[in-house]
């Protein structure tokens, strides 16, 4: 018989997909890495479930526990699963601009969601950083997970995203883009497929009202870059631990109109149902089509599915109040 311990057994080796119409323009094969195949429907999943047992092997996330993480959603749906299955609790602490389905989908799977504002600096005691910080000193027995600066999402990410690539695309792949966040996938896989092939081009999709493309080229961590954003998932008002810019060859940078706009086209045009960052990813893929021969294998990695995004992006009467469709 064939069949997974528990649910998370079911996580990684996803498939590959071609993309056809979206891309008419680019000349390569372009191969979608559909990662919402994974249980909790997205990416995150594989480092969730590292970092939690990276925690347990530390000693630092103890039997009865409670798990504590500020997330856009995604980090913290797989969190929650592996907490179901290993027995702690869970504390999600999330921006208000995160969709209403992400936080109740959390709390659908048993998660507590702390809600905390957007348009505030990353140190101030109200940020989702701060006040993750805050609840785990505050909690007894709890671990806050810190996903920005906790290697194991890196690592989770050189063992098993980059190692599928790899082996799907028969040693092929030339080049990597996805958005960046935490910077765990991007430099993970990057890693990876580097150290398999030194010419594999990595390339970042950011967003506006980010640091990270001003600092991979000039070094300089510029406040005036920062402002809040709509597009969900990709882009930093800090420098997380996990991007490893070395093994990034270039960022690109995708307004929200854009990604709005490219998500719903994903949607209808490919029948690829997915998430905000998604519609970033393909529109900075198509901003980077100079960088593509037709030799050329690229992946794009699409992070989440589009269930938490139909109260707005997959929303019409919310598009045109954004100004994002007539």
């Amino acid at each position: 018989m064939d069949y997974a311990e528990n649910i998370l057994g079911t996580i990684g080796n996803t498939p590959m997909v071609k993309m056809n119409k979206i891309v008419e323009e680019i000349d390569a094969l372009v191969l979608a890495k559909y990662e919402t195949f994974n249980p909790g429907n997205s990416v995150k999943d594989r480092m969730a479930v590292k970092m939690v047992e990276d925690a347990e092997a530390k000693g630092l996330l103890k039997p009865g526990g409670t798990i504590i993480e500020g997330t856009s959603g995604n980090t913290g749906m797989g969190l929650a699963l592996a907490a179901i299955v290993k027995g702690y609790k869970m504390i999600c602490v999330m921006s208000d601009k995160q969709s209403k389905e992400k936080m109740d989908i959390l709390r659908a799977v048993g998660s507590e969601v702390v809600v905390c504002p957007t348009d505030v600096e990353p140190d101030d005691p109200q940020s989702y950083y701060s006040t993750s910080r805050r609840l785990a000193e505050e909690t007894p027995n709890s671990w806050y997970v810190n996903q920005y600066d906790n290697l194991a999402n890196r690592e989770a990410h050189y063992e098993s995203t980059g190692p599928e690539i790899w082996k799907q695309t028969d040693g092929k792949v030339t080049h990597f883009v996805v958005g960046v966040g935490t910077g765990g996938t991007i430099s993970g896989v990057g890693k990876y497929l580097k150290e398999k092939n030194p010419d594999i081009k990595v390339w970042g999709i950011d967003t506006y009202g980010s640091v990270f493309k001003k600092y991979h080229e000039t070094g300089e961590f510029d406040e005036k870059e920062i402002y809040p954003y709509v597009t969900e998932g990709i882009g930093e008002d800090i420098l997380p631990k996990n991007v490893d810019f070395d093994v990034i060859d270039g960022f690109t940078k995708v307004t929200d109109k854009d990604a709005a706009v490219y998500t719903q086209k994903l949607s209808k045009e490919e029948g690829f149902f997915l998430g905000n960052s998604a519609g970033a990813a393909v529109k900075g893929l198509l901003q980077l089509k100079e960088h593509f021969t037709k030799d050329d294998v690229v992946v794009v990695l699409f992070h989440d599915h589009g269930s938490r995004y139909v109260g707005k992006m997959y929303n019409d009467d919310w598009m045109r109040k954004m100004g994002y469709i007539d």
